[in-house]
């Protein structure tokens, strides 16, 4: 059992390609401490145990990363905030440009990879079984079986949920929160961990703002009261207003003109 997060570790963790790979023939279980030899051990010294693992592992990630001259994106949301659409549009408009390539994180299913993989742009699935967050071991098991190009685009879509996914570092260059217009307006109030440790936040499904009660100066107002160097983009993935400027953005932090 993970301390850190509650999640059970224990259970089988599955990183395939969508219809291409026999999901078995790349299980594996994560190296997580068994807590039962660690009897004496605080929750706390278990948790910092866990964390500084997964950092230095990130690390890894992300000198391997840069020797690749790749650049990865860590997309973090609650379910249902739009992720994948928000991904599909992405890779439809700019797989002419960039060098594209995803892991997608969940906890059961190759939806989301197949999806992706419809876009003709190589992708992974990583299932976490009980997990609730992708950490930078399966980052570095899927890099090796997504095997992405030098100088390219990484994105990983990891798994629905605002708590978890903050506190582990994946070796990525940036990551970017998104919260829809469907969610409550005080998610950074309720999240902060989530609004702290991210580069971006997107606040997607802009077409549905008339039809809800969201207040997106309010949004970004409890959001600067965590992270004042957070930016902002007000995006529909679905009608594509304010895609440009995501696109922008992301050219912007590759060095891509």
């Amino acid at each position: 059992m993970c301390t850190t997060c509650g999640c059970n570790h224990t259970d089988q963790i599955t990183i395939a390609k969508p219809g291409k790979i026999n999901p078995q023939d790349l299980s594996f279980h994560p190296e997580h401490e068994n807590h039962h030899h660690h009897q004496e051990k605080t929750v706390v010294d278990i948790e910092l145990d866990i964390l500084s693992k997964n950092n230095q592992l990130a690390e890894r990630n992300r000198g391997f990363l840069e020797a690749k001259e790749i650049f990865a994106i860590n997309l973090v949301s609650a379910p249902g905030s739009g992720k994948t659409t928000l991904l599909e549009r992405t890779i439809r408009d700019l797989k002419n440009e960039l060098d594209i390539s995803v892991i997608e994180g969940d906890q059961q299913t190759f939806n989301d990879a197949r999806r992706i993989e419809a876009q003709k742009v190589p992708v992974v699935q990583v299932n976490t079984g009980s997990g609730c967050h992708l950490d930078s071991d399966m980052i570095h098991r899927a890099i090796k079986t997504l095997q992405p190009k030098d100088k390219s685009l990484m994105i990983i879509e990891n798994v629905g949920n605002l708590v978890c996914p903050a506190l582990f570092d994946l070796g990525e260059n940036k990551r970017v929160v998104i919260i829809s217009v469907t969610e409550g307006d005080d998610k950074p109030a309720k999240y902060p961990d989530m609004f702290l440790s991210s580069d971006l936040c997107l606040i997607n499904k802009l077409d549905l703002l008339p039809y809800v009660q969201f207040d997106v100066e309010n949004a970004k107002k409890l959001a600067r009261q965590v992270n004042r160097n957070l930016e902002f983009i007000e995006v529909s993935a679905t009608t594509g207003e304010g895609m440009d400027a995501w696109y922008s953005w992301l050219k912007t932090q590759m060095n891509v003109k």
